[in-house]
Formats: C-alpha cells, structure tokens, sequence
C-alpha cells in the first residue's frame, strides 16, 4: 500500500493504524523530511567510517583513545546542569512503548521510564506508530487501557515517571516511510515525530523532550545527534538547550570516547549509561577475528566483576562525574516469579548484589526491567544517596583506566562448553520467536530479554565457530555441531507446552544464518525486519 500525503516528497507505504492520523500529519511528516534531507547523508557517512574502525580494530586487535581529541579531555568544561525533572534518577523502569507497559511504567515508583522504541521493540509499522500516540497520550497524562476485564490508568498516588524515549541507532532505516524516494533513518523518524508533537507539551508540564541514544560508536555520531537537536529546536520555536539526552555506552569503541560524546551533546547532556548487555556485544563483534585472547567464555559467566567489564563501568562513573554529568548503572532484568518464591528469592539478593555495587561505586541510578523489582535497586541507592539526589560531587579520582585494561578480556574467568552452547541457542531462537511474533521484550526463563540477548547468542557462537574453539568436553564448535544443537531446540521447543511456534521455522533459520554464515551480520534486527510487516 503506498498513500502519497499532503508533505511534498514524502510516502507512507505502511497501512492504518488506529489513531496514526494525530501522529503522521503532514506537518509532523514534513518536519521529520527536513531532518532526513538534513542529515541522512552524514548518517550514511558515518555508518561506513563504523566499517572502517572496525576493520582496523580486527587487524591490530587494538584500540585506543584518540590523539587528535586529546585537548578534549585534558581541558575545564563541563555539560549544562541537568534541569529539575531530572536531577534524581536513581531508580529507571525499561521497557517498549506498548500502552500496558506505558501505564505500569509511569505508575511503579521508578524516577524515569525508558520509553523504548528500539532493542525492546520490534517495528513492526503498527508498533512504531500506535507507540507514537501511547507517548502521546502519556506526556499528556491521559493513557489508560481496559484488557481482558481488568483496567489499567494512572495513579493520582504516586509521582509518575519521567519518560525518555530511546529512539532507533543509527543503522537502521524505516522502510514504511520514503523521504524522495528513500527510507528514512529509523532514528529520525522516532525522534522527529516523538519532537513535533510533545516537545512544547512536556516543557509546559515540569519535563521536556528527554531521550536515550543508543548504539553509537563515536563521538562524530554523538556530535550528528547535537545538529539534530539544534535544528529541531529552532524548526519549531523550542528554547535550545530543552533536549536532554542519555546516551549508552553499549560499544566498546564508544568506551574510548566517553569524554568527547559527552563533550559534543555537552548543551544537551543528560549522561551517560553503562548499557553492558549490548557492550558485551560490541566486544565480542569488534574483535570476533582478532585471536583467541578475545574469545569469551559462556555469557552467564561473563558477569559485572570481569576485569574488562569493571574498566568500562568505572571510568564511565569518573568520566561523567568529572564532567558534571550523571552515571547511570546496567539493567536488572530479572522478572519475579510468583510460582516459585526460590527462584524469586535467590534473584532479588542478586539484584541487591548488582545494585548496591553500583551505587557504592558511584552511579547516580540504575536499570530495572519489572515494577515489582523498583523497590529493590530503590532500597540500595537510598541506602547512598540518603536525601542527596546524585552523587555528582564523587569524582572518583582514584580511578585510573588505560586502554589495556578496557581491553583485557583475557583474564575473564569461566569455561566454554556444551550447557552454554546449548543455552546460548535457546535463547537466541526462543527471543527471535517473540521478536518476529511483535514481541521485542521477552520473558525467557525469568529474564526480560531484548536484542541485545540474541545479539550476545549468536555473536558468541560465530566467534567460537569461527575461532576453532574446543569446549570443556573436547568437542570443537563446528557449524554440523551448531546446526544439531539447533535442531534440537528446535524439536524441544515444539514439544514445550504452550510455546507459540508460528514463527519458529523462520527463527531458527534466521539464527543459523546470523550465527553460522562466514560473513558476521552486523545487526541480526536487520534480516530478522525483511520478514516482518
């Protein structure tokens, strides 16, 4: 279907959504037009410069921080002073944008929802636009649902989240909307028309167009955001200065220009987040053909206290605080089960774990993923900060970080072996299910999973497959060996009670390929979106 609108080059070929007219107007499509003429370019641009690091970054199994940036983080700044709505974020709910989760979010307790329009959602065309009109309806505070007899609305009890949107990153285009032509950058498309319509709305009431940036790999990209922001402001009569912006610290060559990132957005700066899930990722697709020192062993035994790991998290907190910028800890994704209060029980002193490391380390706030897990990291940041809404003033000057030790992935404990092979397949398959069904923010085993899980699942297993590498029990990881594996999930799964298996011949086959295939994928979202509507 193709409806050419009333905004001069542009076509909408995604069919009706309910309500879609109050967010794809022609004014609102107009705008988010300029922005793609705008920068669409430069995004091009700066996707094959990724290409190139990357290539570099496998060759010499390296990187470093940047000589020519160098004045950057020896010189005095520091980023604008957070305004009032988001002076306190020790406690942020994630999830997608769906309207139950809108409701939940705003109503459990956390200071900040992260609205997400990217790894926890899949973007199907009725998911990017019906979670337009429930951002719409939030900012306004008017969302409400009645489902299946039981009704979900606000609280009048209780100080509602703030929202920060977590547009697209910048490698994935939106094929439901042409600009001349062209798809759109999905990250414009998320941003623009979450900006047109709520920028002014939110300032009237105490917030304002607050967001979270993912995926980026440089600060060139950090400095790309900043335009975008500067030119929408001043499109639309907003105070510049009004967007603040988080951004993840999901890559590891973005650990090697923390201080510039947040040098570039230093107007617009609400941040820094230690994303660890997907850095995990990055680590492993940056330097997935750069030698066996890199090779990681089972993901669940990668954990927070990994040498690597603390490096990132903590020149993240001194980065920041040095900056005047807050630090925001890693997602506790964790789902309570109520069928089986041990399960719950050893989870939640994990979580206690997690979260009170993070704050006594300096985090300003951390990452939950259920409502009824607030309470928790809630207990361990108030047991730091007490009424203090930050912890800005620790600048953990103690902290020294070099380029070895963001690098030393060598030293990471832990074996390699059949159970985690196994597992690393169910998941992956079991989340690609959920994902191609409309589903981006699964419950696997207890865990709310987003991309990021398959991304680690399947990464892992090309660099095993593609390393030669012998698991505990003397097997080596062949692709015969990764497809028997996967074909016994595959049969498990269709045998699980109550497992939806609609999509399941299409996951399985798109897991292979991104795991198998002698050319890495960089993004298994990429393939997995051909095969969606």
């Amino acid at each position: 279907m193709s409806r050419t609108t009333p905004a001069q080059g542009v076509e909408v070929l995604g069919g009706p959504v309910e309500r879609g007219d109050e967010i794809l107007t022609p004014e609102a499509l107009d705008f988010v037009a300029r922005l793609q003429r705008s920068f669409g370019a430069r995004r091009d641009e700066l996707l094959a410069r990724r290409q190139q690091r990357r290539d570099e970054a496998a060759r010499t199994g390296r990187l470093d921080f940047l000589e020519e940036t160098r004045h950057i983080r020896e010189s005095d700044w520091q980023v604008a002073e957070a305004p009032p709505a988001l002076r306190d974020r020790r406690v942020e709910i994630t999830g997608p944008t769906d309207r139950k989760m809108a409701v939940n979010a705003l109503n459990s307790g956390a200071k900040v929802w992260l609205a997400d329009l990217e790894d926890a959602n899949t973007p199907h065309w009725d998911n990017v636009v019906s979670g337009q009109v429930n951002l719409y309806d939030a900012i306004r505070k008017q969302v409400e649902l009645n489902s299946n007899g039981k009704q979900y609305k606000l609280r009048d009890d209780v100080e509602h989240a703030v929202p920060l949107v977590r547009p697209r990153g910048w490698h994935f285009d939106e094929r439901h909307i042409l600009v001349d032509g062209e798809p759109v950058v999905g990250a414009l498309v998320d941003f623009g028309l979450y900006f047109f319509h709520n920028a002014q709305e939110g300032l009237r009431r105490g917030t304002g167009p607050y967001f979270y940036l993912p995926k980026m790999e440089s600060h060139l990209e950090a400095r790309l955001w900043n335009d975008v922001f500067v030119q929408a402001q001043q499109e639309l009569g907003v105070p510049q200065g009004s967007v603040r912006a988080t951004v993840l610290i999901e890559t590891i060559p973005a650990a090697f220009e923390m201080e510039e990132i947040l040098y570039e957005l230093r107007e617009h700066s609400a941040g820094l987040n230690a994303g660890r899930w997907d850095y995990l990722f990055s680590v492993i697709k940056t330097f997935r053909s750069a030698g066996s020192e890199f090779v990681l062993p089972d993901r669940n035994s990668v954990t927070m206290t990994a040498s690597f790991m603390r490096a990132y998290t903590e020149l993240l907190v001194r980065t920041c605080h040095k900056r005047g910028a807050f630090a925001i800890g890693g997602m506790a994704a964790f789902i309570p089960n109520r069928r089986d209060p041990e399960v719950t029980e050893r989870a939640l002193t994990k979580i206690h774990d997690d979260k009170r490391r993070e704050a006594n380390d300096g985090f300003d706030g951390s990452w939950v993923a259920h409502p009824d897990t607030v309470s928790v990291c809630k207990e361990e940041f108030d047991a730091v900060l007490g009424d203090k809404p930050n912890q800005l003033d620790r600048k953990r000057a103690d902290v020294s970080v070099s380029a070895a030790d963001l690098l030393n992935t060598a030293e990471t404990p832990g074996d390699k072996t059949l159970e985690g092979l196994r597992s690393a397949v169910d998941v992956g398959v079991r989340y690609i299910v959920s994902w191609l069904g409309g589903n981006g923010a699964a419950g696997i085993h207890n865990m709310m999973e987003d991309a990021a899980t398959a991304e680690i699942s399947r990464s892992q297993i090309w660099q095993w497959l593609h390393n030669g590498i012998v698991l505990s029990d003397g097997q080596q990881v062949t692709k015969d060996l990764v497809r028997q594996v996967l074909a016994d999930t595959e049969k498990q799964l269709r045998a699980e009670e109550g497992f939806p298996t609609e999509n399941l011949d299409r996951a399985v086959e798109l897991f292979e390929r991104v795991a198998v295939a002698d050319e890495f994928v960089d993004f298994l979202t990429l393939p997995a979106y051909e095969q969606i509507d």
